[in-house]
């Protein structure tokens, strides 16, 4: 199919230009500075001057799994409940997902490997019969202090679609939970635990770390190498752990949780993954380090909608309201920059011969809110194309 998007503000690598694209076969083939393009035979849609950017392409988002389990102890059919979680990505403009899967049972949490089979062939499944709005492939976040991290990756980690791997060892008092407190905060609050339970709880953690986590950290770096899937770090903290993730072939540091990490993780060639939510609430639910802080810093390479689908797009138009970033900086941020990442060079700008994953914005002048007390610029997502074919 050809048709031609005109009369946009096109988000390029390097600045944004009010001109029409025109796609056929699902490639973009001419990017032009008319905004009134005509090609006889080939129908056109007027954007109204609105935004026309790359779609975006997600790296870490954890969503499938709440919709899987909408409740505690309550599970969803695995495919709709992916086709469920599909359309909110894309209606959030993303078209390429990588759905973040944990493997990894720790303790009270035998069904988290069982879920985490369902969930990936059911991601593949959806994928592969065309059920599906974005393109979607598979992140494994590998909890390298359970004893079962290694035998789940063997069963479920083969598949062409899986491709990339993260390295996590939630054991507390390191990492994203330092502060053992914030941790029992959290526990406490979530899971409904008794101060006694969570110190048991806690202790049976450290346990299960000091016996697995080193062998699992080398053998699921291994196992990945070997498989060329890129491998991530999650939650470093210091020089250390950097050092650690660089000897394992860690090509992305997720959520850094101090400066020192992301500059290590910089000077070590790893792409730092922030997520978005991070920007839009104005700092780490943890108490980490502020995304808003490693940008300031020349230190973020990617944002990642984590646990809120909207809120990538959301970041970048708050960012350029505030004049923190251009606009074709923010696209490299959610799209440009995690297409490479994950090996996708096919994708992630709009450019000729890139595919045609574009997404329409428009924009309105948010309310002033206690974390924004000036307003914000918020996208509304009006459009957005896969290949050429309209998503969403």
């Amino acid at each position: 199919m050809s048709f031609v998007l005109s009369n946009a503000h096109i988000v390029l690598p390097d600045r944004v230009m009010h001109g029409s694209v025109h796609m056929d076969n699902g490639i973009i083939v001419e990017v032009s500075d008319d905004p009134h393009l005509v090609i006889d035979g080939v129908p056109t849609e007027d954007l109204g001057a609105d935004y026309l950017l790359p779609g975006l392409v997600e790296l870490h988002t954890d969503q499938v799994e709440s919709h899987y389990q909408p409740r505690p102890k309550r599970f969803w059919d695995p495919i709709p409940a992916v086709i469920a979680h599909d359309a909110q990505m894309a209606a959030s403009g993303v078209t390429t997902v990588l759905d973040a899967l944990r493997i990894g049972s720790g303790p009270g949490e035998n069904r988290i490997s069982g879920n985490a089979r369902t969930l990936v062939n059911a991601v593949i499944h959806a994928a592969e019969s065309g059920l599906l709005r974005a393109d979607h492939y598979v992140h494994l976040r590998c909890e390298v202090a359970t004893p079962d991290v290694v035998e789940v990756f063997d069963e479920v980690g083969g598949h062409e679609r899986v491709r990339m791997v993260s390295l996590m060892d939630h054991t507390p008092g390191q990492r994203q939970y330092a502060d053992v407190e914030s941790f029992r905060t959290y526990m406490v609050g979530k899971h409904s635990m008794s101060n006694a339970q969570f110190d048991e709880h806690v202790a049976e953690l450290h346990v299960l770390s000091s016996l697995h986590s080193d062998d699992n950290r080398r053998l699921m770096a291994e196992r990945a190498r070997e498989r060329g899937i890129t491998i991530a770090a999650h939650d470093d903290a210091t020089q250390e752990h950097v050092d650690e993730s660089a000897a394992a072939g860690v090509r992305i540091s997720e959520f850094p949780t101090t400066i020192v990490a992301a500059r290590a993780a910089r000077a070590a060639g790893q792409l730092v993954v922030m997520g978005a939510p991070n920007i839009v609430r104005g700092g780490s639910h943890s108490g980490n380090v502020a995304a808003a802080d490693l940008l300031r810093l020349g230190l973020l390479d990617i944002l990642s909608s984590d646990y809120v689908p909207a809120s990538p797009l959301q970041a970048v138009f708050l960012l350029f309201g505030r004049g923190e970033i251009t606009l074709p900086q923010g696209a490299a941020l959610v799209s440009a920059n995690p297409a490479r990442a994950a090996g996708l060079d096919d994708r992630g700008v709009i450019a000729v011969g890139k595919r045609a994953d574009v997404l329409r914005v428009q924009t309105y002048a948010g309310a002033s809110l206690e974390q924004h007390p000036l307003g914000s610029l918020m996208p509304i997502v009006r459009g957005v194309w896969r290949q050429g074919g309209r998503v969403a």
